[in-house]
């Protein structure tokens, strides 16, 4: 130890003596470390730790319900009831639903985003309280309106409630009702939703009177709108009880055939969940990781490059401790020690570079009314990971100066002027391959990030097959106002007639679902006259529920039949409109006019034809769907958004639904009107995520392999300074010089293009799948990836070239 320490302090002496030297590679192992760092803190609190506060996280895991078609949906009350009371391999099973929620009296209510509950929620996921308590065992039931109580978050009990300690067992206001206060959550605590931050959590047989609904909606099999979570038991594994999970799934598919024929179930690792930010991130974050692998190859060869000059500089101080007896083991580990300071430097950069760069992935969210909060945060395991990074970079990069500094030539390196050793033939083409190898793989991380570009700007031009353009977005939350069903009804007919009458207001609509957002559609169960489904078929449809003039304000062509009207309300027969697939699928060639379709359990008849266009993802393939009049079907658990076609500006627009709305209640809540198309924007994050970032770490690994490049030929024109000279003195004019030095990088240059193109074809198969308008293969980017690299490359060159050829002949003779 005694002799590390001294090998230590002699590094950072040197060190202090080159401090040139030691800002470059510290700021490369910096840059290198910290990008790394950074996207590891964003795998951490999205993947690997995604629900803070919780105990034991490892046996976590997600609960799923499983459609006929292997889609993963949410799932209903009465089927969480049965999975939690017969399964065996499960310490706890517990439901959640997000809640937009009121507190406060109505004259100064605030929203605030909380989850609807089953009673062993805070149970099954090991959270404890900072103050008060939990649910208890008396209230884990399934009696509707029993349970009136409330856990806080502690950011809300900090911000709004001041700290009050003595709040726990008082009264507040949620949604108009009286709820008493339990307890405070644990600091660190944000709800059971990856990237999500919660301030309430209630009961969820509260739901009846906070949202207005009918207790039915807890005992009907078919309203599925939970996210489940199950604790494993000790010792047992996700596929043991995986396994007891399907078999039940499958007794309850045919015992409830009406409403589960074909639905299953599944247990997921939290990492692998649908629901959260896990579905959006996984594949970018994996993605990230592996280019940060490349990026840190090219850290370590360029830390390498300049540790191989800096050493063959100080190759007289190794010959003489080698003619005094040092063992060539001792100068190996000198060697790597000082690559350790480095590092360690490096490593302390790296971690505050990173704690600026991990929260640079919110600011590409697009807005959303969600209670977004990733959390990313530098904690013990982001810091051990930047130390095993560190310490991998420093052997990594100390490993081919150590093994030149152990074979240095005694004898030439005591020579005046010697040039054996580390500065010989042997040096130089390691240091030539370590460059081929940085510019190999930065084309690997261009390549990857031009294909990502070129996939994300595809997928922006795509038609959703709806006019976006013009349209703001609001969304209210009735319930929370104690609104009743009737009354939300009565609240968007007259908001709709008032906006109407504004001149800068040309179309106005609303819908339960929005069409390219975070949320998507719901599913509806149907049976059509006349098509007899495959086995195994599903035969849950999307939909929407829409109000008259929806595909007017949309731009949505109406191909056959009609439009809703207001005269399609609660008394007139229920009707439908579908989507051309819908026709194609189900109706063959016919005349769908006049068909029934029964769903929610009575028949509609279809009275129109609309054309397709996206309503879940961009990139998505034609899907039958159907849309249903709002005054019909409009139901309490749905959702409320409102369209407006401004004719003038998007501000003015806005400024007259707040007004209209403040007008008709002051106490409706909801969130300020943005333009629709910016809402769309959620539909497209992960593949602008992986466009940004993948685009951030291609030109770090750009600039990196060219200050590499820059540093191999600065050097090797030091060491030609003789031959150099002697060729200006025996005529050589600057153009022959200058094209001599280009002519060597140019060699590594493309030497590494040409390696890094076949190495990059096999692997940008593996992401072929996340791309969309553009193959993998595709020869534009890669030619312009490498004509951009070559260019840069020879920039990297001239400098260095350029001064060769300004050399003073006299003077290089007289310096060798």
């Amino acid at each position: 130890m005694k002799t590390f320490w001294l090998d230590l302090c002699y590094g950072w002496r040197m060190l202090r003596k080159n401090p040139g030297f030691a800002a470059v590679a510290i700021l490369t192992l910096a840059l290198g470390i910290g990008a790394s760092t950074a996207v590891f803190s964003w795998v951490d609190a999205v993947l690997l730790h995604p629900l803070p506060g919780v105990a034991d996280p490892g046996r976590l895991v997600s609960f799923e319900t499983v459609a006929p078609n292997g889609d993963a949906v949410t799932t209903s009350y009465p089927d969480y009831r049965d999975y939690r009371d017969h399964l065996k391999l499960l310490a706890g099973l517990t439901v959640t639903q997000p809640a937009p929620l009121t507190i406060g009296e109505e004259d100064n209510a605030r929203q605030v985003w909380g989850e609807l509950v089953a009673g062993n929620y805070f149970t099954v996921l090991g959270v404890r309280p900072a103050l008060g308590r939990t649910f208890l065992p008396q209230e884990f039931g399934d009696a509707p309106g029993a349970y009136p109580v409330v856990v806080i978050s502690y950011r809300l009990w900090r911000t709004y409630f001041n700290s009050n300690p003595s709040l726990i067992g008082q009264t507040i206001r949620v949604n108009q009702r009286e709820l008493t206060v339990v307890g405070v959550a644990a600091p660190d605590f944000r709800g059971s939703e990856a990237g999500l931050a919660y301030d309430l959590w209630v009961p969820l047989m509260m739901k009846t009177q906070l949202e207005g609904i009918g207790a039915w909606m807890l005992q009907d099999r078919r309203t599925r709108q939970y996210f489940g979570l199950a604790r494993l038991k000790p010792g047992v594994t996700i596929a043991q009880a995986q396994a007891e999970v399907a078999a039940l799934a499958h007794q309850m598919a045919i015992a409830d055939a009406d409403a589960n024929e074909g639905i299953s179930a599944t247990l997921l690792p939290l990492w692998k969940s649908h629901f959260g930010a896990q579905e959006l991130l996984l594949a970018p974050l994996e993605i990230l990781m592996a280019l940060c692998a490349v990026l840190l190859l090219i850290v370590c060869a360029n830390v390498a490059n300049l540790l191989l000059a800096r050493f063959a500089a100080r190759q007289r101080e190794f010959s003489v401790r080698l003619a005094l007896g040092a063992a060539r083991a001792r100068l190996a580990r000198q060697v790597l020690t000082e690559s350790l300071a480095l590092a360690a430097a490096g490593a302390f950069a790296g971690v505050w570079l990173a704690v600026w760069l991990s929260s640079s992935l919110q600011y590409l969210l697009p807005p959303s009314n969600l209670p977004v909060a990733f959390g990313f945060q530098v904690n013990g395991y982001v810091l051990a990971f930047a130390v095993l990074i560190g310490v991998g970079t420093a052997f990594c990069s100390s490993l081919a100066p150590a093994l030149q500094s152990a074979k240095a030539d005694l004898n030439e390196g005591l020579k005046e002027g010697g040039r054996g050793g580390m500065s010989g033939p042997q040096s130089r083409r390691t240091r030539s391959l370590l460059v081929v190898s940085e510019v190999s793989l930065a084309l690997v991380a261009l390549v990857g990030a031009g294909l990502f570009v070129r996939s994300f700007q595809a997928a922006r031009t795509i038609n959703p097959g709806f006019d976006s353009n013009h349209v703001l977005l609001s969304r209210f939350y009735l319930p929370s106002s104690g609104y009743n069903l009737e009354q939300r009804k009565q609240f968007c007919l007259r908001l709709r007639q008032r906006l109407e009458s504004d001149p800068g207001i040309t179309a106005v609509c609303y819908s339960d679902c929005v069409p390219l957002g975070f949320e998507g559609s719901w599913w509806e169960d149907l049976r059509i006259e006349g098509y007899v489904p495959n086995p195994g078929e599903n035969m849950k449809i999307f939909r929407n529920v829409v109000s008259p003039g929806f595909f007017h304000l949309m731009r949505i062509s109406v191909l056959e039949g009609r439009d809703f009207t207001e005269q399609d309300d609660e008394k007139s027969a229920p009707v439908m409109i579908v989507n051309q697939t819908f026709v194609r699928r189900f109706m063959g060639g016919g005349d769908p006019i006049g068909r029934r379709v029964q769903g929610w359990g009575e028949w509609l008849r279809v009275v129109g034809v609309v054309k397709d266009t996206k309503y879940q993802h961009l990139t998505e393939a034609s899907l039958p769907y159907f849309y249903v009049p709002f005054r019909q079907l409009y139901r309490a658990d749905m959702n409320l958004a409102f369209y407006v076609r401004a004719a003038g500006s998007f501000d003015d627009a806005a400024a007259a639904v707040r007004e209209e709305v403040r007008d008709l209640d002051p106490n409706v809540t909801g969130f300020d009107s943005i333009p629709l198309a910016d809402y769309m924007g959620a539909n497209l994050y992960a593949q602008k995520v992986a466009a940004s970032m993948l685009s951030a770490l291609g030109a770090l690994a750009l600039l990196l392999a060219a200050v590499g490049l820059y540093s191999v030929m600065s050097y090797s024109v030091s060491q030609r300074i003789h031959e150099i000279g002697i060729r200006i003195a025996l005529g050589a004019r600057q153009a022959n010089v200058l094209q001599l030095v280009l002519a060597q990088g140019a060699r590594l240059a493309l030497m590494g293009v040409g390696i890094g193109v076949v190495a990059t074809v096999p692997l940008t198969r593996l992401v072929a799948s996340f791309l969309y308008g553009v193959d993998a293969a595709d020869p534009r980017t890669y030619l312009g990836v490498a004509l951009l690299l070559t260019l840069v490359a020879l920039l990297a060159c001239y400098v260095p070239a350029r001064r060769a050829a300004k050399l003073d002949p006299v003077q290089a003779l007289r310096r060798e």
